[in-house]
């Protein structure tokens, strides 16, 4: 639109939203998930390659998905506690923190009597498929590289579902997996 029609208001919104975009750069993450639960085939597979990262029940989980987490931040996916262990693909946050509608839900396999829709103890993201690597990046891969030495996810007792990383190692990591290319 020529500059006239844009309104001094819509020019300082536009300025504001760009600067918040700005201070907060773009975050990395490993999602833990069991392929027999829901694979990364399965994100690919879901209507839109879109899922809700739903029933994380652990508090510190909780409190990335709630408060770090955000819409555009970078996801590696890692098939747990299944052979070969590792990170299986990529995928994308396409829609920041909210409740977790699970723990509202009588039905639902993660409800929580006790969590208040005034209050909601849990929440959930929502992410997207980017890609499924032609193998995974197993654990022991990991571990050998020297690059990776620090993160999380191959210290001794890191269980935790939902982990930081950095971009570095999410470079290193997503390099790895594409060069399992046949």
């Amino acid at each position: 639109a020529p500059r006239e029609a844009v309104g001094k208001g819509s020019a300082r919104t536009h300025a504001a939203s760009i600067l918040r975009a700005m201070a907060r750069a773009k975050r990395y993450w490993l999602f833990k998930s069991e392929p027999d639960v829901f694979s990364i085939q399965d994100l690919a597979k879901a209507p839109g390659k879109t899922t809700y990262w739903e029933g994380v029940r652990n508090y510190q989980a909780r409190n990335l998905l709630r408060d770090d987490i955000r819409q555009g931040d970078g996801v590696l996916y890692y098939h747990s506690r299944v052979q070969p262990i590792g990170v299986a693909g990529l995928a994308i946050v396409s829609k920041s923190g909210y409740p977790d509608p699970d723990q509202f839900d009588k039905s639902a396999k993660y409800y929580d009597a006790k969590s208040d829709p005034e209050e909601p103890r849990w929440y959930c993201v929502d992410i997207k498929h980017v890609e499924t690597f032609d193998g995974v990046v197993t654990l022991q891969a990991l571990k050998a590289a020297p690059k990776l030495k620090d993160m999380m996810v191959v210290q001794r007792g890191a269980r935790l579902s939902v982990q930081p990383v950095t971009k570095a190692e999410f470079d290193a990591v997503r390099k790895m997996g594409r060069a399992l290319a046949k």
